[in-house]
């Protein structure tokens, strides 16, 4: 051949800067692109020869002190008619609609749509963001073919002439850019590498110029019937998620989680994913251990496409509800090299999307279906996440919905439908709640009396979940009341009622307290132990937790208190015949009050001081008799 010189076609000189630029911040994504070509070189060789017993591999060998990085691959090679083609004319095929969807912005940003995801259509011109010359170096496999040369310094002009590549393959030689000279040094090198490569389908070995040991010095070795140690790749060729799920053990899908993630604890279930129609997916997800609290809690789903890493949590793939789980998920298929406008719109994507759903909502109906005390074993550890799917995704509720736990305060988990007919009869359509057992425990008790049970919901996420649940019931209306927020499910007519003074110790209380708008109502409860009873509006209490959820402190609710005096309690009878004019009687009313607001909420500080000194006041009252 004769040496060429000439431009790259297709307005080159527009799209560099704009690679240079606007991939600034992946620029280490040039690695898994020039890697990834040396791949596909190789699975062409192999599909063209055969490639029976080949000694495949892509090595990169980096060269610290002379600032360079080369990528080596023994794959199909090319002719000097294949650079031409495919090096210096089509290089950016589609390359005009790229230009147009990411126009530069003012001041050099990219435009309002700034999300394009694996960059695959830039492949070998990638290079150039930390290259101030490239080099190929190539021979085809063909017979005959002579080696070719072609060389770069901006990506927009080129020479070609005749080279001395002296075997099959080809080798692109980076001479980096002073700014860009830590891609030279190995450990910065394989740090890239083992984030996007690790997992690539062809062996890939990292090299470094300045240990490689003199050749005589091997052979050496050798001579001495010293065994030289065969170099490892820094990939693994054949992932878990290649392998059918019958053919893993726990033990694999466990040592996968650790190695991926870098988790000390292990996973608590996982899911398979194996599909080959109507679109490809492979994949695992894991299901952590999660906080109950999980606010700025994030999962880690790394995205491939073909064993290539493309990117961590696109949620244009990925149910975002999914995000709190951690897993790999390979679409061989998924159209990379597109916005992410145009992954929210496409119908491949969405039908990706709600398979991985349905198949994470089939694993857990079917471990409840089959296996429910395991299911309720991992109840508390997976429930937020199970929570937060119902309410973004309708389909995975309308799945999961039968399978929805609650933890009972005395032990066991129930369905909703089976805690609505076991208290049927004197809590109908309601769920009681607590969100603190431990501080509500005096009104636990009086449902426990009363045989109704009460559940747990004491998560952040919790105060949303009811109110779906609610808002979802349809026909069947279902309510959930703290127990603190309603006595309708605790008053008896039955027994003897104390003849209480309602209206004197209404106003007893209003004077002890110095709250004269509070609401007061006498019911009669079902036992006698417990004199007074605090309780707040349901909803009330909702949206104030709902404002510090979600900082709107400004947001003012009023108080929805009611004081609730037991018609039966013996105490509250015979504070009724004392002297209500007494500063010793408002005392103990003011003492009963607070005992009955610190079951709902902590006092304030100057209230719990104002408290513990009137306790040490009527403690005095009882010595005096």
């Amino acid at each position: 051949m004769q040496q060429q010189k000439g431009s790259v076609s297709i307005h080159a000189e527009n799209i560099m800067p704009i690679i240079k630029k606007w991939l600034y911040s992946d620029k280490d994504i040039f690695v898994r692109e020039l890697v990834s070509n040396g791949c596909d070189a190789i699975t062409k060789h192999r599909l063209a020869s055969g490639g029976q017993g080949e000694d495949y591999a892509v090595r990169v060998l980096a060269d610290e002190k002379a600032r360079t990085l080369r990528f080596i691959d023994n794959g199909v090679g090319m002719t000097d008619e294949e650079v031409a083609t495919y090096i210096n004319q089509v290089a950016f095929s589609g390359a005009e609609s790229f230009l147009a969807q990411y126009k530069p912005g003012e001041g050099g940003e990219a435009g309002a749509d700034t999300g394009i995801i694996g960059h695959f259509g830039l492949g070998f011109y990638s290079a150039f963001m930390v290259a101030d010359q490239v080099t190929i170096d190539t021979r085809s496999f063909l017979p005959d073919a002579q080696p070719v040369r072609w060389t770069s310094a901006d990506g927009m002009n080129y020479e070609m002439e005749p080279g001395d590549w002296p075997q099959r393959g080809t080798c692109v030689t980076l001479h980096l850019t002073e700014e860009e000279a830590e891609f030279a040094k190995p450990h910065r090198v394989r740090e890239v590498l083992s984030r996007y490569c690790a997992f690539l389908s062809v062996p890939v070995y990292l090299e470094d110029a300045a240990t490689e040991a003199p050749k005589a010095e091997t052979e050496a070795k050798e001579g001495e019937g010293e065994a030289p140690q065969a170099p490892q790749p820094i990939n693994d060729t054949k992932p878990l998620w290649l392998k059918s799920p019958a053919d893993c053990t726990d033990e694999e899908y466990k040592a996968f989680y650790h190695q991926v993630f870098h988790e000390f604890e292990d996973p608590l279930f996982w899911v398979h994913l194996n599909v080959d129609y109507p679109f490809r997916l492979q994949g695992i997800l894991y299901f952590p251990k999660l906080k109950q609290n999980f606010g700025g809690m994030e999962g880690q789903i790394k995205l491939f496409s073909g064993q290539v890493f493309v990117a961590d949590n696109i949620k244009e793939v990925i149910p975002e509800f999914l995000m709190l789980l951690k897993g790999v998920l390979d679409c061989p298929d998924l159209p990379l090299n597109v916005s992410r406008s145009f992954l929210q719109n496409d119908s491949y994507v969405r039908r990706l999307s709600a398979h991985i759903t349905r198949k994470v909502a089939d694993k857990l109906t079917g471990m409840f279906a089959a296996e429910r005390d395991t299911y309720a074993g991992y109840w508390n550890d997976i429930h937020p996440f199970v929570k937060f799917g119902c309410m973004r995704d309708e389909k995975f509720y309308e799945r999961m919905k039968d399978a929805l736990l609650f933890e009972k305060v005395d032990g066991g988990f129930v369905t909703l439908a089976e805690y609505l007919d076991a208290n049927k009869e004197k809590a109908p359509d309601t769920v009681y709640y607590t969100n603190d057992a431990s501080r509500q425990d005096a009104a636990v008790a009086l449902y426990r009396e009363r045989g109704i049970d009460v559940v747990r919901l004491e998560a952040a996420i919790d105060v949303n979940f009811i109110s779906f649940l609610e808002y979802s019931g349809g026909e069947s209306k279902v309510a959930f009341r703290r127990v603190d927020a309603d006595v309708s499910g605790l008053t008896d007519a039955q027994g003897e009622d104390a003849q209480l003074d309602v209206a004197g110790l209404e106003a007893l209380f209003r004077a002890a307290t110095d709250k004269p708008e509070l609401k007061v109502e006498a019911k009669p409860l079902a036992g006698d132990t417990l004199p007074v009873l605090l309780v707040e509006g349901e909803q009330s209490r909702r949206f104030k937790e709902m404002s510090r959820l979600y900082g709107n402190l400004s947001f003012a609710m009023p108080d929805d208190y009611t004081l609730v005096l037991n018609r039966r309690s013996p105490v509250l009878a015979a504070l009724a015949a004392r002297d209500a004019g007494t500063e010793d009687t408002r005392l103990i009313a003011r003492q009963l009050y607070d005992l009955a607001a610190l079951t709902c909420a902590p006092l304030p500080p100057d209230e719990m001081t104002a408290f513990l000194r009137r306790s040490q006041q009527v403690l005095a009252l009882l010595c005096k008799g």
